[in-house]
């Protein structure tokens, strides 16, 4: 099962008393909106617990098209990479 945004939200709604659940969307809202202003900025994403993420830049490379077979050059590019961190992994290793 796929974990949503709106999951999200009724997660931290019905977690937290005393909140609206207009208050906990605009919450996640808020962490959301900061993470990729962070990682468009260039910059890393850190969450002790949960992992890392990094952007990264890729050279332009060769490559080909699967149904002609012709060869073309990839454009340059920067990518989002997620490293979880060793909590996490002993965790989803050891269900």
């Amino acid at each position: 099962m796929t974990l949503t945004k709106a999951d999200i939200v009724r997660e931290v709604y019905l977690g937290h008393d005393g909140i609206t659940k207009a208050q906990a969307s605009e919450a996640v809202e808020s962490f959301l909106n900061l993470a990729k202003s962070t990682l468009i900025g260039g910059d890393d994403l850190l969450l002790s617990g949960f992992g890392k993420f990094n952007v990264r830049d890729k050279r332009e490379r060769k490559g080909r098209n699967p149904q002609t077979g012709s060869e073309l050059m990839l454009a340059p590019r920067r990518v989002v990479t997620f490293s979880p961190s060793g909590i996490l992994r002993d965790k989803v290793n050891n269900l």
